[in-house]
């Protein structure tokens, strides 16, 4: 283990996969706008193209700037490596590239944010990609799903819209006894609040356009390798274990060990996919990471107050959120986020649907948009935005039914927060 993987998170999310520029000597990260990178000599190009030596080539596939957010990111999940990309949608295609072939299957919670269940049931289909969506309070119904063609199950570590903990330890470990992978989006706890590896995860996925960006100013996704999976341990994962044509027949698991899902990721999944982060998202993103220790902090306490808060109010039915005691997932979020059950949430508004959408376009401090993980207030009314796509059974049983507010409470004072919600409610 590096010297810089025995230091505290809120070191490593400040300093890992960076030093100072060894040309100018400037300690903030250089924004490398570069689209392609000049080789030292024939030998060295031949070398770079055929993952014989590490280095950048053409920024699609590396750039300096990006890389240092993806060893910070890796470092902070406590992987071995990570892909960054595009966006938080585009990081979930890449984690499911690397290990899917036509017609194959895999097992996802039914607790996901709309969009990925749109993505998953609908999008995918395209790819000949198939998802069987099961309710991850029963850890045992991941199992009861798996089939011959299974090939990876995925599950969010707290559910978007919110309130749900899925008990990540009992999902990978009949993940491992039926020979795939257990990837988890850790997106709404980020790791400086749960740490999915830690718990047998083997890959996470981040959309760092939320919380580890943490300003609502840059785009981005984060694919990370824990680098424990044995792909070669049987035939299911061809792309990662077999001789690959596009290299000559180079074998990944052989080649690169536990790298070998990041470095296919890169080598094959951003080359020919090409949902690359750009320098610019990448720097934001890294400037917004080394705040996160603190600003997690400051969310999940404001977070917690407010909920509490809302529990009395008079014009809320219930309240859904992991850090209240009598949550029925309270125990599952004490073991996984014991420092704060995150900032996104979701209650119930009295009178329904209709009722849901007054509360949102009446709230003054709080931005109405669709993004969560901002340092400001925002919220949102699923059923009528985020999981309009669906019907009215599959937003029920993703916890975004008619009467479903969803906030992502920001770092303000918390009195203003409450002040806000309460004429709003009140009106």
């Amino acid at each position: 283990m590096s010297d810089e993987n025995k230091q505290g998170f809120a070191t490593r999310s400040i300093h890992a996969g960076a030093s100072p520029d060894p040309t100018t000597g400037a300690r903030s990260v250089p924004i490398n706008q570069a689209t392609a990178f000049v080789f030292k000599d024939a030998d060295h190009a031949a070398a770079l193209f055929g993952l014989e030596e590490s280095g950048f080539i053409y920024s699609r596939l590396t750039n300096p700037t990006v890389s240092v957010f993806q060893e910070r990111v890796a470092s902070l999940e406590g992987g071995v490596g990570a892909t960054c990309t595009a966006s938080g949608h585009s990081a979930q295609l890449l984690a499911l590239f690397a290990v899917m072939e036509s017609g194959d299957e895999f097992v996802a919670s039914n607790k996901l944010y709309g969009g990925s269940i749109t993505q998953f049931g609908h999008t995918f289909k395209k790819f000949g990609w198939t998802v069987k969506f099961v309710d991850p309070v029963d850890p045992e119904n991941f199992r009861k799903a798996v089939t011959a063609k299974t090939k990876a199950f995925f599950t969010e570590s707290l559910a978007n819209p919110g309130g749900v903990v899925c008990d990540i330890e009992a999902i990978a470990k009949i993940a491992h006894e039926s020979g795939v992978p257990c990837i988890v989006d850790n997106t709404l706890p980020s790791p400086a609040l749960c740490r999915p590896i830690e718990h047998g995860a083997d890959i996470v996925v981040h959309s760092t356009t939320k919380f580890i960006s943490g300003h609502g100013n840059a785009m981005g996704g984060a694919v990370v390798d824990s680098g424990k999976f044995d792909w070669s341990q049987n035939d299911k994962f061809k792309s990662l274990s077999a001789p690959c044509g596009a290299y000559h027949g180079l074998n990944f698991h052989q080649k690169f060990g536990e790298m070998a899902f990041t470095m296919f990721s890169h080598a094959v999944g951003l080359r020919d996919l090409g949902p690359t982060m750009s320098a610019m998202n990448a720097y934001l993103s890294i400037t917004g990471a080394e705040t996160l220790s603190l600003r997690m902090r400051k969310h999940a306490d404001n977070a917690l107050e407010v909920a509490q808060w809302l529990q009395q109010h008079p014009a809320v039915d219930w309240v859904s959120y992991a850090g209240l005691t009598d949550s029925p997932f309270y125990a599952l979020g004490q073991k996984y986020c014991p420092d704060g059950a995150g900032a996104v949430f979701t209650f119930g508004v009295k009178g329904g649907y209709a009722a849901g959408v007054k509360v949102v376009d009446r709230c003054q401090l709080f931005s109405h948009l669709a993004n969560i993980g901002d340092t400001r207030s925002l919220i949102i009314h699923p059923a009528s935005t985020t999981h309009r796509q669906l019907t009215e059974e599959q937003q029920i049983s993703a916890g975004a039914g008619p009467d479903v507010v969803r906030l992502s409470v920001g770092i303000e004072d918390v009195e203003d927060i409450k002040a806000d919600l309460d004429q709003a409610l009140n009106s």
